[in-house]
């Protein structure tokens, strides 16, 4: 009686996962897979996913049958590379896709074709992107448990470190696979840079710009032997794509310290003796004027790359210069009473650069959490 019933009951479970999942396309990209990616699609589709796509970036010909076998499920989809062209090109591909032919659908939730993914985690991530809302959905590994390749956990965490600091994002595991992307934000993935696996690390960074917020499901680790992605690991690379922004705010405010310090030096000197004792706040404020001007447009535009709200961000970027401007002086004029340095031109400049310096990584956290937020 047992064995009667349970096909009948399987189907029903698997009838009501569907209706859970079913504004959800499941987008696989895999380059030269195993029977394993046949093993997945399979599981997906008995656990009620109705819809899956599956991208061939450019596979040999000894790796053709498993994307034959997918495509005789139901509810499969394989979309063909005639080369290979990358993960990130993979992953494009099956969005445009998706937007075109899935108009109706909710999101996607992309995962690898290696088996590390196991289809209760991706059927969950679906359930989680059906509801309602705005946010990317990342499915999240623990790192701290054993069996996990030191490479890849030691990545993993420089990669986390790197977002949290410089961008202000607290994500747990930046290289996970398993990511739910509503259709409203496919257009803004669609534009990001990147064809192979940097795309991954580059769609982060297009999200925090977007001002979209994340949302981490716990998953199950899982290492098989001869996983294809940990060949691909690029740990260095992606924290090097994220510390380019510090790298950009570092060069925008050393050439508007630059502009700031020559100034001051040149207003200091000629009209220093003229101004007496207020000439170390006068010839800072005429200085930060001028250096000001340049450091919000390059901070705005090329280093944390914002389009809206300029009158509440040139509001915030003058209210900070002008607390800026006063610690400056104020702390310069302190050092240099305290030291009975007088208002020697060269010696003024030289602590000016003591005093700003210390001032630099603040700004950069203030301008990054309240000047340059996100909406």
């Amino acid at each position: 009686m047992y064995r009667t019933y349970w096909p009948l009951i399987n189907r029903l479970i698997g009838e009501f996962q569907m209706s859970k999942t079913e504004g959800i396309s499941i987008v696989i990209p895999s380059f030269n897979p195993s029977d394993t990616l046949v093993r997945i699609a399979g599981e997906l589709v008995d656990a009620g996913i109705g819809d899956i796509i599956v991208v061939n970036d450019g596979s040999d010909a000894g790796h053709i049958k498993p994307f034959e076998a997918v495509e005789k499920l139901p509810g499969c989809t394989v979309l063909t590379h005639t080369q290979n062209m990358g993960k990130g090109a993979s992953l494009k591909t099956a969005f445009a896709f998706f937007i075109e032919n899935r108009p109706d659908k909710t999101g996607v939730v992309t995962m690898d074709s290696d088996g590390q993914h196991l289809t209760a985690d991706v059927v969950r991530c679906a359930e989680i992107l059906a509801v309602p809302g705005e946010t990317v959905i990342m499915g999240v590994r623990d790192f701290k448990r054993p069996g996990v390749p030191c490479r890849n956990s030691y990545g993993n965490r420089l990669t986390a470190f790197a977002f949290r600091v410089i961008l202000g994002i607290k994500l747990h595991d930046t290289q996970t696979g398993l990511r739910g992307i509503r259709a409203m934000h496919m257009p803004v993935m669609l534009k990001t840079p990147g064809n192979r696996f940097e795309y991954e690390t580059n769609m982060l960074l297009a999200v925090e710009k977007s001002g979209i917020e994340f949302q981490e499901v716990d998953i199950e680790t899982v290492y098989e032997e001869g996983s294809g992605e940990r060949s691909y690991y690029r740990p260095l690379a992606d924290s090097m794509a994220i510390l380019s922004r510090l790298f950009k705010f570092v060069m925008s405010s050393f050439l508007s310290f630059l502009l700031d310090v020559g100034i001051f030096w040149i207003t200091i000197r000629l009209f220093g003796a003229l101004l007496g004792a207020w000439a170390i706040p006068a010839c800072t404020v005429f200085a930060r004027i001028w250096s000001s001007f340049f450091n919000f447009y390059t901070n705005r535009r090329i280093v944390f790359m914002r389009s809206h709200s300029f009158s509440r961000q040139m509001l915030h970027y003058y209210l900070l210069a002008a607390v800026n401007m006063i610690l400056s002086a104020s702390l310069l004029w302190l050092v240099a009473d305290l030291l009975s340095a007088g208002y020697a031109a060269g010696t003024l400049a030289l602590l000016k650069v003591i005093v700003d310096i210390t001032l630099f990584f603040l700004n950069y956290y203030v301008q990054r959490k309240w000047v340059f937020r996100n909406k």
